[in-house]
């Protein structure tokens, strides 16, 4: 065996999602967040695409990254649908955290691998990121809320527009006890099929 695979079980099986609010002021290295990123990009991605991108968000970028989502979110939403309470959780998360990765698919010009698996491959990279967290004893958050979607997302990154953003990855050391959690048991989610 290549490697000890009681303790790659246990990496996988300890990932949690910790939410900013539940970050301490304790700030993440840059040093760590460049080898966060870098086991991202070892991502599966089919035609070696690597269709990533990383826009990372720290020290005042984090205030850069709370105005515009506080300023986006009452822009694209319409009057009667906005929620102060969501308003106020967009704008205060940034600040919560020690960084924050938007993370985003840049689509080839030419079509040649399809979107839905360039969206994979970017989800992967994301996993990679949230497993590095975890190794690292850091709180990973990915968090999709509508206006990434969006075209003022796309020019905020300056990004294309067949391009798209599909989350923004907040990290941080954790203030908490480190989360407990369950799946179901694997009869419930798997078929074997022998002929």
């Amino acid at each position: 065996m290549r490697f000890n695979l009681s303790e790659v079980n246990e990496l996988i099986r300890s990932r949690r999602t910790i939410y900013p609010e539940q970050f301490s002021d304790r700030k993440v290295h840059k040093e760590q967040l460049e080898n966060i990123l870098t086991n991202a990009q070892w991502a599966p991605t089919h035609g070696n695409t690597q269709p990533w991108r990383f826009h990372v968000f720290m020290e005042d970028g984090l205030s850069t990254l709370s105005s515009f989502l506080g300023t986006s979110y009452l822009k694209i939403t319409p009057k009667e649908l906005q929620n102060d309470m969501k308003l106020a959780k967009l704008i205060r998360r940034p600040l919560l955290a020690s960084a924050v990765v938007a993370v985003s698919m840049k689509r080839q010009i030419e079509n040649k691998i399809l979107e839905i698996e360039e969206i994979e491959a970017v989800a992967c990279a994301i996993q990679n990121m949230h497993l590095s967290c975890t190794a690292y004893g850091l709180g990973g958050f990915w968090s999709t809320p509508k206006l990434i979607y969006s075209s003022e997302m796309n020019d905020f990154l300056e990004l294309e527009e067949i391009d798209k953003c599909l989350g923004l990855f907040y990290i941080g050391y954790p203030s908490i006890d480190w989360p407990t959690a369950h799946r179901k048991p694997l009869e419930f989610n798997t078929k074997w099929i022998n002929k």
